[in-house]
């Protein structure tokens, strides 16, 4: 039986259940990231699509096209964020801070080049995004 993983917005209105393991887990340092979430840096667990359920209040799930791959998802009563889905990938994009009890194990910093809070953790950094699902693969220069 895979895990279950629950969680929501601020207020409560909207709950989510994830099941399984991410596919990734990491940092998102992308402008349109930090832009929305009016933070340096954005945290990102990556679920099959599939796996991914809204369990209550999907009527106050409110939708913002952000990008031609991003359509982000945020409570409309509290706004708080709760997921961002790309539909062209086939995945899910669930805030860390919107699930509740999660171990965070992050991997990667997603889209470096635009760092505006430099990170020393360890971590790969990405330029962009992983060749795997469209991106370079690359690493930006020091």
């Amino acid at each position: 039986m895979a895990d279950t993983h629950r969680g929501g917005c601020y207020c409560g209105a909207v709950e989510i259940e994830v099941r399984g393991e991410p596919l990734e887990m990491g940092y998102c340092h992308c402008e349109n990231c930090r832009r929305y979430s009016a933070a340096p840096v954005s945290a990102f667990t990556l679920w099959k699509k599939e796996d991914v359920s809204v369990t209550k209040g999907e009527e106050f799930l409110g939708r913002f096209k952000s990008s031609d791959i991003s359509d982000r998802g945020y409570c409309t009563k509290c706004g708080g964020h709760i997921m961002v889905d790309h539909p062209s990938l086939g995945l899910t994009d669930v805030r860390l801070g919107a699930l509740r009890k999660s171990q965070s194990k992050p991997a990667v910093h997603l889209n470096y080049e635009e760092t505006v809070l430099p990170m020393r953790d360890g971590l790969p950094k990405l330029k962009d995004f992983p060749a795997a699902i469209g991106g370079s693969g690359e690493t930006p220069p020091k």
